[in-house]
């Protein structure tokens, strides 16, 4: 059988392609996925790490990660599952975000561990659904795994999310206010009207000059989600309640570039010895500083899809793609000012399954 998939063949290359291999073993066939800005994919970042992850011991001797199929989203049907697979069924409608380890989602059949999978939401079309998997996961595991926020406690609180319209953000936005949490958000001008109808409370216009002045007119927060990066640690710290157990949650860290240019474990070394030295500075001040992750995880995409089937929760689909129209999708994600995600078809027939 003969089925489509993108490759990258060499660092900023991306072509679609077909392939003729056996699908028996594949697990789903999936129609939409959707463009995620991760860099150390088409740029060339993290693949020290990344190949660590994907062949441990070298079987394949070799210093290149080409050719790679792209994606991380999901959104489709089971075609086949493994013997030990015993909560999903053949024709079940599912929805995961895939490990970077992995590769990708770019192609007419993919394979998945159980744990990755979710059934898909059932209020949502396959096109909204590949628009949310990867960035619920990330929030999740940013706000949830190492913020310690949860459904029970963040009535009330404060958040502060750096970079609000773009895909975690916008999500993390609606999770949030599902859960009680006051919200402030920091973006474009032109954005604010639309974080705001997603339920922001307070809107900060970066294009109006440094955040810091008019963030430090507000009360202070219980918890900051930073996807801006950049020199945001330097002031964005001072913005959050002292000796309260708040935490400032950073999900651009230098990792993936640490083990690119130092290598596996010199790279690992110096991470360790950064996070550690920027924790112990900030924990003195009476604060947490943590480093966030894109974590894959059914079982948080299933609490996800209760929160989007009742209603609090829905997709942002910005703009929709067709497989031959990749390389424009990648392109337009990468040039930033997102509002929710880009969208990729990859089968013919939309969500008519």
């Amino acid at each position: 059988m003969r089925f489509r998939h993108l490759l990258q063949s060499s660092v900023g290359e991306i072509r679609p392609s077909l392939s003729a291999k056996d699908t028996w073993r594949k697990m789903m066939r999936h129609q939409w996925w959707s463009v995620t800005q991760l860099f150390h994919s088409k740029g060339g970042y993290g693949a020290a790490t990344l190949s660590m992850k994907r062949d441990p011991l070298n079987i394949k001797q070799s210093d290149s990660e080409f050719p790679l199929i792209l994606g991380r989203d999901v959104s489709g049907v089971i075609m086949e599952c493994g013997l030990d697979v015993k909560y999903f069924r053949e024709r079940d409608e599912v929805w995961a975000a895939i490990p970077p380890w992995k590769q990708g989602s770019l192609a007419e059949f993919v394979v998945l561990s159980a744990n990755e999978v979710s059934h898909k939401p059932k209020s949502l079309s396959h096109t909204e659904a590949a628009a949310i998997p990867y960035v619920a996961n990330t929030a999740w595991s940013a706000l949830v795994n190492t913020g310690g926020l949860n459904k029970d406690n963040c009535s009330k609180k404060r958040i502060l999310i750096l970079g609000g319209s773009g895909g975690v953000g916008t999500f993390a936005i609606q999770m949030l206010k599902a859960w009680g949490a006051h919200v402030t958000v920091t973006c474009s001008q032109n954005a604010e009207r639309f974080v705001r109808e997603l339920g922001a409370d307070d809107v900060v216009d970066y294009t109006a000059g440094p955040v810091e002045e008019p963030l430090s007119a507000l009360e202070k927060f219980d918890l900051i989600l930073d996807n801006v990066g950049g020199d945001t640690e330097r002031w964005a710290l001072n913005l959050l309640k002292p000796w309260s157990g708040a935490k400032y949650v950073t999900l651009v860290t230098p990792f993936l570039q640490n083990t690119d240019r130092l290598g596996i474990a010199d790279g690992m070394m110096q991470t360790a010895a950064t996070v550690a030295t920027k924790a112990l500075k900030h924990l003195v001040k009476g604060v947490h500083y943590r480093w966030g992750f894109f974590a894959p995880s059914g079982p948080a995409l299933d609490e996800v899809r209760e929160m989007v089937d009742a209603g609090q929760i829905r997709a942002v689909v910005e703009e929709t793609f067709s497989f031959s129209q990749v390389p424009e999708a990648f392109d337009k994600v990468e040039k930033g000012h997102a509002r929710g995600k880009t969208v990729v078809q990859i089968s013919k027939g939309g969500d008519d399954l």
